[in-house]
């Protein structure tokens, strides 16, 4: 039951799943907290249970708003063990309602094994649609909407995530990440290196709050303003990215091509051999070429051969 305050009574609001119980996936606020709907307020009020991936996060949205409804723990280490528990409690009529601490659930957040446990059983998952970092940080970046790739937060590892980057290098469609003040330096350096330093970009931080910032330039201009300052690096940040254009797949696809040529060069000659004869063929650089082979030397235990062998 929730309040009515137009007229200080109170009401039944949930009717969505009309017989038994359900889980309404719930989108909250970002940062400021006025952007919720009256629908999700509602829900929230009304359910038996709140699965907060935080509860102590939650509790400043739920007290802001009067809201008394039981809060649990729901999150990444805990998923798993509660699956179970969770469906069992649908299936006997409860209503459950699933949060996260900012935005919708199940985006870069807990959420997936439970949905599919329920969807899997039929019992009923309703969403309540609302605020998300993605599509806010899109709607102002002034790049191609018309089609997206969301790939969410990167490996933390330098060459697990370079890696991943090398994967998307081609990707036309316009690229989204989210990414933690702790790496946002050295994610905006990689994707610098790996896309190419004047690759159109915008930095979203903050989003909705107070300190809300939309940064739209290259990304060698993005790591620039970034290390200028460093307390710009504090808050939760969106990293939209412009696709790759022709020129940039075409160059992709070449240096693919190179790499892979030295590396079976590598593997049957002498590392300068092998870059001599990749740069007699492909006009690239000998330099670049020898730190490369070096390290595909390397890779497969061969001892380098210095250049002034």
């Amino acid at each position: 039951m929730v309040r009515d305050t137009s007229t200080g009574n109170t009401k039944q609001v949930i009717r969505d799943a009309a017989t038994g119980g359900g889980l309404y996936v719930v989108a909250t606020p970002i940062g400021n907290l006025r952007d919720i709907s009256a629908r999700a307020l509602d829900v929230l009020a009304d359910v038996d249970v709140i699965l907060a991936e935080d509860t102590r996060h939650s509790a400043r949205l739920l007290n802001h708003y009067g809201i008394a409804t039981p809060c649990r723990s729901f999150h990444d280490h805990n998923e798993a063990h509660q699956v179970a528990r969770i469906v069992s409690r649908i299936a006997d009529g409860e209503r459950v309602a699933l949060v996260s601490d900012a935005g919708t659930p199940l985006i870069s957040d807990p959420g997936f094994r439970l949905v599919a446990a329920l969807r899997e059983q039929g019992h009923a998952v309703i969403p309540i649609p609302g605020p998300s970092a993605v599509i806010s940080a899109l709607s102002v970046a002034g790049l191609a909407t018309d089609r997206f790739c969301f790939e969410g937060f990167l490996p933390a590892r330098t060459s697990a995530r370079r890696r991943a980057l090398q994967t998307l290098s081609g990707e036309r469609r316009t690229l989204v990440f989210f990414e933690s003040p702790r790496r946002v330096v050295e994610t905006i350096a990689d994707l610098g290196t790996v896309f190419g330093p004047d690759r159109p970009a915008v930095l979203a931080r903050e989003l909705t709050k107070m300190h809300e910032s939309v940064i739209s330039t290259t990304l060698a201009e993005l790591l620039s303003w970034l290390e200028e300052h460093p307390e710009r690096c504090r808050g939760e940040f969106v990293i939209a990215v412009a696709g790759a254009s022709v020129d940039d797949e075409e160059h992709d696809q070449v240096r693919v091509s190179t790499a892979e040529l030295l590396r079976v060069l590598v593997a049957e000659l002498p590392v300068k051999r092998a870059v001599a004869v990749a740069a007699g063929l492909t006009g690239a650089k000998r330099n670049a070429l020898y730190q490369q082979a070096l390290a595909l030397s390397a890779a497969v235990g061969e001892k380098p051969v210095e250049e002034g062998e």
